[in-house]
């Protein structure tokens, strides 16, 4: 929710209610999905998107009101307690409105059509979203949050539920050709011209993100601080490319900032969704899987390139972050972690950010010792009234609490208190350890236990990358893991599709272009690391029915959502197919599926893959000459498209210690337009040249492990010499 930022308290309504029994059902009881069934039980007559909704509408010539959102959404929450569970704004809905409740999560299709809309009337989108619709699904108003009465100058939802159905009444033939006129100019809207890339594009990109940049913090504008990780992959690659110390230096400042504030679980490990304020320090506290994915990779290219063991530290943090509080027993990935948490001191009362902030009387008691204490709250930036100020605060909830961040480093605080680098590390992780157990006993923040494939694909990518960077073989085992589980729950091995969301035993609603590119990346990240060819062919497979089932003919791109849904009715109903063309929070299904066609092309060297992926950058090309900076992961993938790329691969058998050096040094750089392969010979590389020919003749020579490196089709000579690879990889300059 964009209008109003973040710290309003809630009762247990939200969470609590379901112990007793329900006064109201409504049509959502049968439902998977967590934020649906937080819905349930309220007095408004719910529906979830279908055709029995629709029908409804169309029959009793109702308007819909439909209501998008997802479960760790802190003003979701807010408007289930004060609107949604009061029965007289209740009472409305039921009688004048056909009232329709979606998880963006699971259907982000259907979000981003209606997200289009609200952002073109309003200036700006967000969740909470509340969108009015003719019975044929066209909107006709809509906007983000409301309160339930007017409130500051703000219409209420009872004065707008009011206002809506007197003029659907009084003048519906007016509003209906209203509705229709906006549909017709945002399905338009949708059709970017064509146009092809000039390399300056790259410059420009990157001029437009300086000019944003926040020299002195990190980031990118001021106040709230979003991290953005596909801007700071932009970056590395550019940083690369272009040879600019620049570019990563704005990388490294932000990505320190970023570990070093309250965004950053200092306990706990992991991030939260973004920061209330320009340092950093005071964030919104959902967890969600696709910012644990996306920054730990991040991380980890960061350190590939610096080798400063912060960013490495951080990486793991995350990832260990994400095994031990975000993973299913089974093996996936659990979607998020919700805000708000009752308040340790009132259980009775859930607000935003409680699990996670500490009273100054607290950590003295915990800690003990006084040394220790002075010390952990001299670095962490504690303070006897509490860090978080009123503006941050405005229902006053959060009054003498602190949430850590570093506000002095390890080397300050031992100058400061007269102590020795090591005992001032020794003394903090002692405290640390400390305090995150005493934090596991507070009521924990509710899960949203949905594992969505997409996100699960990204976190596929990061343990990949992971293991292999931070040489961690748990990584890799739970990487693995994962890809079995989307295998034996979301996938039909008999078609080659994919289902986007599995829980409670039940994997449903068709995948989109989101689930086949992230699951793909994925699946070639995890070939990379692991040297098992199923990867690479379930990979492939699944770029045969990405292409099969999304395919836009005319424009050369992919749409978010079926051609031809094998799911009848609610699927067909969409007002038309977008085309996914913004980088945010996550890079665009088109624009991860253009790199995994560059990197298809480097692995197989067919030329459909190039011809693909250029023809989606071309598809946008509007855009991208217009506003590059709105699709930095668009811009990475022309980068890779049009670098000078590099195959290595390494022969031996991947169990002797020669082999795994050379593999190790490969994973030592920052390779981003290379790929690595591995002839491990036997019957698995006879297999694998099936589909790579030219690893076929690939051997090792000597006895010994044997690089091979090639560069835009010109191959060096294969070298056994651990220094000699070095220097092919590096260019002449091994670090």
């Amino acid at each position: 929710m964009t209008s109003v930022l973040f710290f309003l308290s809630m009762t247990s309504t939200s969470f609590g209610q379901a112990m007793a029994e329900p006064r109201y059902s409504n049509h959502l009881v049968h439902e998977k999905s967590p934020y649906l069934l937080l819905h349930a039980h309220n007095p408004v007559d719910w529906y979830p998107w279908g055709e029995e909704a629709f029908h409804r509408a169309k029959v009793e010539n109702k308007p819909i009101f439909l209501s998008v959102g997802y479960y760790t959404c802190h003003w979701c929450h807010v408007m289930e307690r004060e609107s949604y569970s009061d029965p007289a704004i209740a009472a409305v809905l039921n009688a004048h409105f056909i009232s329709i409740k979606v998880d963006r999560e699971e259907r982000p299709d259907i979000d981003a059509v209606y997200m289009r809309f609200v952002e073109d009337l309003t200036g700006s989108g967000g969740w909470p979203m509340n969108v009015f619709l003719t019975p044929d699904l066209k909107p006709f108003f809509g906007g983000t949050y409301f309160p339930p009465v007017d409130r500051g100058g703000q219409m209420g939802l009872t004065s707008l539920l009011a206002r809506v159905a007197d003029y659907w009444q009084k003048d519906r033939v007016k509003l209906v050709g209203q509705a229709d006129e906006i549909t017709a100019k945002l399905r338009h809207s949708t059709e970017d011209a064509g146009s092809g890339l000039q390399p300056e594009v790259l410059r420009k990109t990157f001029d437009q993100m300086h000019a944003m940049y926040d020299s002195e913090h990190g980031g990118f504008g001021g106040a709230p601080k979003f991290p953005r990780p596909v801007g700071l992959e932009f970056l590395m690659r550019y940083g690369k490319d272009q040879h600019s110390d620049e570019a990563f230096a704005m990388v490294e400042t932000t990505l320190k900032a970023m570990a070093a504030g309250g965004m950053h679980d200092q306990l706990g490990g992991g991030f939260h969704r973004y920061a209330t304020d320009a340092l950093w320090r005071v964030p919104h506290f959902e967890k969600m899987l696709y910012d644990q994915a996306q920054l730990a990779l991040a991380y980890l290219h960061a350190y590939q390139i610096s080798r400063d063991p912060v960013l490495a530290a951080t990486a793991r943090d995350t990832l260990d972050f994400v095994l031990r509080e975000m993973r299913s027993p089974d093996g996936g990935f659990y979607s998020a972690l919700d805000a708000d948490s009752p308040l340790p001191t009132d259980p009775r009362r859930d607000v935003e950010g409680a699990y996670y902030l500490w009273p100054v009387n607290q950590v003295r008691a915990v800690l003990h010792d006084r040394d220790a204490f002075d010390l952990f709250a001299y670095v962490y930036g504690m303070e006897d009234s509490g860090n978080i100020s009123p503006q941050q605060d405005a229902a006053g909830d959060l009054r003498g609490l602190n949430v850590l961040y570093v506000n002095h480093s390890e080397a300050d605080a031992a100058g400061h208190f007269h102590l020795p680098v090591d005992q001032v590390l020794a003394s903090l992780a002692q405290s640390r350890a400390k305090l995150l157990a005493i934090r596991t006993t507070r009521p924990l923040p509710p899960v949203d236990s949905k594992v969505i494939t997409s996100w699960n694909g990204m976190m596929i990518s990061a343990l990949a990358v992971g293991s292999q960077v931070l040489h961690e073989p748990r990584y890799l085992q739970a990487a693995q893991v994962d890809a079995q589980l989307i295998r034996r729950k979301l996938y039909d091995p008999a078609t080659g599709r994919l289902k986007r969301r599995y829980r409670e035993g039940s994997a449903e609603i068709d995948g989109f272009l989101g689930d086949y590119a992230w699951m793909t990346q994925g699946l070639l990240d995890l070939f990379e690391a692991s040297t098992d060819n199923a990867d690479l062919t379930w990979a492939l497979r699944l770029r045969k029915t990405q292409d099969a089932l999304f395919a836009d003919k005319h424009s050369g791109a992919y749409v978010t959502t079926e051609n031809a849904s094998s799911t009848a009715g609610a699927d067909q109903v969409l007002l038309w197919k977008d085309r996914e063309a913004y980088d945010g929070a996550e890079p665009s299904a088109n624009s991860v599926a253009a790199m995994n066609l560059v990197r298809l092309w480097q692995m197989t060297e067919e030329d459909p893959p190039r011809q693909q992926a250029a023809n989606i950058i071309t598809a946008f090309g509007g855009q991208l000459n217009n506003a590059p900076e709105s699709m930095p992961a668009m811009i990475s993938a022309f980068e890779a498209l049009s670098a000078q790329r590099r195959q290595v691969a390494i022969a031996g058998p991947a169990s002797r210690q020669d082999t795994q050096t050379m593999v190790a040094l490969y994973w030592q750089q920052f390779l981003p337009n290379a790929i690595l392969l591995h002839a491990v010979g036997g019957t698995q590389q006879k297999e694998l040249s099936q589909m790579l020919p030219f690893l076929a003749n690939l051997h090792e020579q000597g006895g010994k492990a044997t690089a091979y490196v090639c560069q835009n089709y010109v191959c060096n000579l294969p070298t056994s010499n651990i220094q000699v690879m070095e220097r092919l990889l590096t260019g002449g300059k091994p670090r």
